[in-house]
């Protein structure tokens, strides 16, 4: 059995370009100082990014996440009883318009 720990080694070893572009501008502190989290697990989920000390998740949507309308509304529910708001981002996006990716997460964090 896969532990949780292993799981999220496993999704940040495979990560897509979208979610490596964005881990770039947020790791290390880079954004402001916030601390970010890539791979977290919460509960049964695990969070593309997450910001635990402001209770923000980061999703990156492609082209799959088109037909899982219904999971992904259930893992918001999940996330939000916890505490968490999820933003969620298309990967075309932080392609095309990453400034501006950036600059809606410092806006959800407070500190445009």
């Amino acid at each position: 059995m896969i532990t949780p720990k292993q799981r999220a080694r496993e999704l940040r070893r495979n990560s897509t370009k979208p979610e490596a572009l964005l881990w770039a501008q947020l790791r290390d502190r880079r954004l402001n100082g916030y601390k970010f989290r890539r791979q977290h697990p919460i509960g049964p989920f695990f969070a593309d990014f997450a910001c635990i000390e402001h209770r923000l998740v980061i999703e990156l949507d492609g082209e799959s996440h088109d037909w899982t309308y219904e999971r992904d509304a259930a893992r918001e529910r999940f996330l939000a009883r916890d505490g968490y708001r999820v933003l969620r981002i298309a990967n075309e996006e932080v392609r095309t318009n990453l400034d501006g990716v950036v600059r809606t997460i410092l806006n959800a964090l407070g500190g445009a």
